[in-house]
This record gives structure tokens, sequence and C-alpha cells, in this order.
């Protein structure tokens, strides 16, 4: 048995590596890698200092007892040699608490040593390492995998206690893979955008337990069903600087879900309104006007007439209509498609059409 105890305070970055690639942002899981270097440089920088000092108190020791050696009953250099131990006892606990605060600091990219032992996992003849492949290959490995676990997946983007997530992937450990965490991305944007806003914070929670695993896998370049426990031991154990940054993880996802899902909506709106145009395009009439919009700038009697489908009430509206007005209309009517002249009843004479045009025409009713 392998036991992964030595790994529950580790201190993992991702800020050398690519995030993952459906997130839009790529700081999914950035640890501040400049901050985390720059509190071991003053570490390093500490330990110096104190080194230093041991060493002139040292001197300073060696000097005064030198001198009480030729002084025997000089009470000055006795008090000063009895100052100058104490300062000693001083440096020394704070060297051992300095030491002791070195070895209880989490592991990082930066400070781990070489693995004591290597395991080689065989794929099946069929599979191609996740990395290796193309985005085609991606998309169909995808599209199985959510068919073979989604029930899985699912179950796994309801917990919320460590404990409990812990015992599911243990017994389903395949899940620990980027396409979970790709579903359960794309499960809290759907999500948003029905504005099930509390269970998509619900589900952000795992999707981001799911990264970290993903991620400390890439930073120990192990398998990561190896991770399951060192992160959930981890967590639960956590200090609370550690779990600050988890929390923080978990808000700006939330907030970028939230943004993904603003952009979504707009989009499915512009296109809606694109093929509502595109269909108005289409039902144009043969003058280029869209029936729907000239029948709503008709008179009310007209539009009855319409919406009756009664030919001899239009005939009647039209004939008592000022001249100009009836033209007026019934000229938007037959471009757009309202009115369809019967073309074997036209007379020649334009004349003529105009004078008949309430006598010889038929209503498009479609």
């Amino acid at each position: 048995m392998v036991d992964y105890s030595k790994w529950k305070n580790i201190e993992v970055s991702d800020d050398e590596d690519d995030t993952h690639p459906n997130i839009d942002t790529p700081s999914l899981f950035r640890w501040r890698h400049q901050a985390r270097i720059e509190r071991m440089e003053e570490m390093e920088q500490q330990k110096k200092q104190l080194e230093s000092a041991i060493k002139e108190n040292e001197k300073l020791l060696n000097d005064l007892k030198e001198k009480l050696k030729i002084s025997p009953e000089d009470k000055k250099l006795t008090d000063e040699i009895k100052k100058q131990e104490a300062e000693r006892i001083k440096l020394m606990d704070v060297q051992k608490d300095l030491k002791k605060k070195e070895q209880l600091a989490p592991w990082n990219v930066d400070t781990l040593s070489q693995p004591k032992f290597s395991k080689t996992v065989i794929n099946k003849k069929d599979e191609r390492n996740y990395e290796e492949m193309t985005d085609e290959e991606k998309e169909q490995h995808m599209k199985k995998f959510v068919k073979e676990n989604e029930a899985l997946m699912k179950q796994f983007g309801m917990l919320r206690k460590f404990d409990d997530s812990k015992t599911f992937l243990m017994k389903h450990t395949s899940l620990v893979h980027e396409d979970t965490a790709n579903y359960l991305v794309i499960w809290c944007i759907n999500l948003e955008m029905e504005e099930k806003h509390e269970l998509m914070t619900h589900v952000a929670h795992q999707c981001i337990c799911m990264q970290y695993m993903l991620e400390l896998s890439k930073q120990l370049k192990i398998d990561p069903r190896a991770c399951i426990a060192p992160f959930f031991e981890r967590i639960q154990t956590a200090d609370v600087e550690y779990k600050r940054q988890f929390e923080d993880e978990i808000a700006a996802f939330i907030g970028r879900i939230e943004r993904r899902a603003k952009e979504k909506i707009a989009e499915a709106l512009k296109e809606q309104e694109e093929e509502e145009k595109r269909e108005r395009l289409a039902r144009l009439g043969p003058g280029g006007l869209d029936p729907a919009e000239v029948f709503e700038t008709l008179p009310k009697d007209l539009q009855v007439c319409f919406e009756t489908r009664d030919t001899e009430m239009l005939k009647e509206v039209i004939s008592k209509m000022p001249e100009d007005e009836a033209k007026y209309h019934m000229k938007r009517c037959v471009d757009s498609g309202l009115w369809v002249p019967d073309a074997s009843q036209l007379p020649s004479s334009e004349n003529e059409e105009e004078n008949k045009t309430t006598q010889n025409n038929d209503l498009d009713l479609d």
C-alpha cells in the first residue's frame, strides 16, 4: 500500500501550466506563485540573519571569556557574559522555532523532492493519452464518456460534504477526468441560464473540487485517481489561508459562469431575432412590404375585413373611404401580399384597373 499521508501538506500551483480548456480564463487555479516565492525568500533571509546573529554572539562570548581569564575579578565582564549567554539562548529558541516552521510548511512545486516510486498505467489498445488527442477526438471521447457516466456525474454534482464526495469518488475513480470537469462546467452554465442560481453554485463547488484534483495530478505528474484521498484530506485539515483560496476560486468561477450565461442568453436572443427577420423577409410581398407590419397600419375596419376574410365587407369599406386613402391602403396591401389581384380579370387600361380594384381582386388568405 502507498502511504499518501505525506501529501497532506502540499501547496499546489498551476501558474506554469495551462488551465482547463473550457474555462474562459487562464487563472482557474492560480495560487499567486510570486507571493509564495517571496515568502520563501523572506524565510531564507531570516535564516541567514539568524545564523549571522548566532555567529556574532559566539564570537563575542569567546572574546569576553578570554578577557575574563586575564581579569577574573572584573564584574562587568561577568555580567556581560551572562547577558550574551541569555541572548544565545533566545537565538537558539528562535532557530528552533524557525526550523519547526520550515518543517511544517506545505510542499509546493518548487520544493518537492524526487519521487520515491513510480507507477505505470497501461491503457487499453483503443485509448490514447487525453492530452495528446485532437479537439475532434476529445469531443468524441467526451460524448462517449457522458453517455456512459452522466448519471454518476450528476450524482457527484449534487453532493456537498467532503466525506461524501471522497467516498463516492473512491468507488467511481474513473470520474476523476477532464470530461467530468467539462460536463460540470456546461451544467453550471445551463443551470444559470435556467435561472437556477442556487443549484448552480452548489454544482460549482463540486466542479472546483474536481479541478483541484486534476491540477494536483498535473503538478505531481501522477494519475488523477491517486489524488482523491490527498485532496480531501488536505482540504479538510487546511489552514485558514488555504480554505480562503479555495473559497475565492469558487467565487471567481461562479462569476465567470454568470457572465458566460448572460453572453449565451444574449447570443440566443440575437439569433432568434435574426431568424425572425429572415422569416419576415421570406414573407415579404411582391412590393417588398411585410404583411404583418402593413396590417398593423390599416384602419380598424379594414383589419376586421382581413381577419374575417370577408371580401364583400372589404369592398364596402373601401367604397366608403376617400379615394386617395383607399388607393394608399390598397396599394400597400397589394405590395405586401395581403391583397392579390386576379390577373385573369385585370383590365388592360391602368385607369380601369384603378376603378375596378375593389371588384376584381381576391384576398390572400394564407
